[in-house]
């Protein structure tokens, strides 16, 4: 059984409060990316493991996510043994959710592998107790996210009539890092208000609270936004806490000098929601 586990950005994300638990309570829209995606298979076999292609995920089996879904069913459920086939295009390290999208896609095919008869209100409460985004792949339309990111409501935003560019330099970014770079502090104005706005307005009212942090240790951000807005982007933006930056754009462009000098570059037109 084959799924394909697509990539998000984050349109503005607003860091509110530090939470007693470690955590922090956020604001941010996630919206998908349909066409950068991974593959996930899986097959019942005699013993579990992970194949995979692609990108290598360079971390123990007990530590990967899909894997981390698959046991934490067999908790609860009577599984058998799986092989998994992982083939990884969504960068890791990013702010895209590429780890978090292929362990929902994990729990959507044991669900159906399995006959295991949840609905989406179950996968939604597995998923979340893996990552804090992980539950809004399970639904995989524009939400608005609160709490740790798992307090999802959908909002009514489209953007199938722009192309998507994103840019993803050499390095990484942990999300540990970028939360202890942080300062948060709460709202008067909510993102979806701000959102709601037309995409041309966005530059001067939606922004990512990670950039103002990340931006002076990490200046190549900086000029990866830039050399966006200068092919004419519209909007530009981290996503997650990064190092993806990803810009809106009202037609497609020439991407090939962002090609030859960043590891990771994708665009899509008419991202279909």
């Amino acid at each position: 059984m084959v799924g394909f586990a697509n990539a998000k950005i984050n349109i503005g994300l607003h860091i509110l409060s530090r939470r007693s638990d470690g955590y922090h309570d956020i604001e941010t829209v996630f919206y998908p990316l349909y066409g950068l995606r991974d593959v996930v298979e899986v097959v019942q076999s005699r013993s579990t493991d992970i194949v995979n292609t692609g990108l290598v995920v360079d971390v123990p089996l007990e530590k990967n996510l899909v894997y981390r879904a698959y046991k934490m069913l067999k908790q609860d459920y009577n599984l058998g043994h799986v092989m998994f086939y992982l083939h990884k295009v969504v960068p890791m390290g990013a702010g895209l959710g590429g780890g978090s999208s292929d362990a929902a896609q994990a729990l959507v095919l044991l669900n159906k592998e399995f006959d295991l008869g949840f609905g989406d209100v179950e996968l939604h409460n597995y998923a979340r107790r893996l990552g804090a985004d992980c539950s809004f792949f399970i639904y995989n339309k524009p939400m608005i996210a609160r709490g740790i990111g798992d307090v999802l409501e959908p909002v009514d935003l489209n953007l199938e009539n722009y192309n998507i560019v994103v840019v993803k330099p050499v390095f990484s970014i942990g999300t540990a890092e970028a939360y202890s770079m942080v300062e948060p502090r709460e709202r008067d104005i909510s993102l979806v208000e701000l959102v709601n706005r037309p995409v041309e307005e966005w530059r001067d009212f939606v922004v990512n609270d990670f950039e103002n942090a990340l931006f002076p240790k990490y200046p190549q951000l900086v000029e990866i936004k830039q050399r966006l807005y200068d092919l004419g982007a519209i909007y530009v933006s981290l996503s997650g806490s990064g190092s993806a930056i990803y810009g809106i754009f009202n037609d497609v462009v020439n991407i090939e000098p962002l090609e030859a000098d960043y590891q990771f570059v994708w665009q899509s037109k008419n991202n279909q929601i």
